[in-house]
């Protein structure tokens, strides 16, 4: 029951000190030990089927968002989706997906509305070219879509960090 317990606020700021106080109150070796993979950092999940742009995106996630979540990268929608799966598994919470609209096989809209199934809790940010606007008013109304960011996003301290840190 201790276990279930921290499984069911894995999301909440408060985990940690909640944590170490309901191991006090118990005194459960067991619940020590699990105390560790409530304190992984949630994760920032950015898609982008071309390498430099994803490249481009992880750079600056990485630059302004380190201290607080880990960077992780997915080159097309398959890749992403079984990354979130596998993070699932391991009960890592995703915090934010930020997705490329246009990409092979899958566009950025349907994969958020995939991963929305998965980790429903995350925020959903698109990156898209001038002429996607109107799928990002699209994804606004089917998915619940958070944020659209136009490429490029550059300076990032103006145009990329200020939304992201508003989500």
């Amino acid at each position: 029951q201790p276990l279930q317990f921290f499984q069911r606020r894995l999301t909440e700021r408060t985990v940690l000190r909640e944590a170490l106080e309901e191991t006090r109150r118990v005194g459960h070796v067991r619940i020590v030990r699990s105390v560790s993979f409530l304190m992984a950092k949630p994760v920032i999940l950015a898609v982008d089927d071309d390498p430099e742009v994803l490249g481009a995106i992880e750079r600056d996630l990485r630059e302004h968002y380190r201290q607080t979540y880990r960077i992780v990268k997915a080159g097309s929608p398959e890749e992403a989706l079984d990354v979130a799966r596998q993070l699932k598994a391991r009960n890592v919470p995703i915090a934010l997906f930020l997705v490329d609209q246009r990409m092979p096989g899958m566009s950025g809209t349907e994969l958020l509305r995939e991963v929305r199934k998965i980790h429903p809790d995350a925020r959903k940010a698109l990156l898209t070219a001038y002429a996607d606007t109107e799928a990002a008013i699209v994804s606004i109304n089917e998915i619940g879509l958070d944020h659209y960011l136009m490429k490029p996003w550059d300076p990032p301290a103006e145009r990329l960090y200020p939304v992201l840190d508003d989500l």
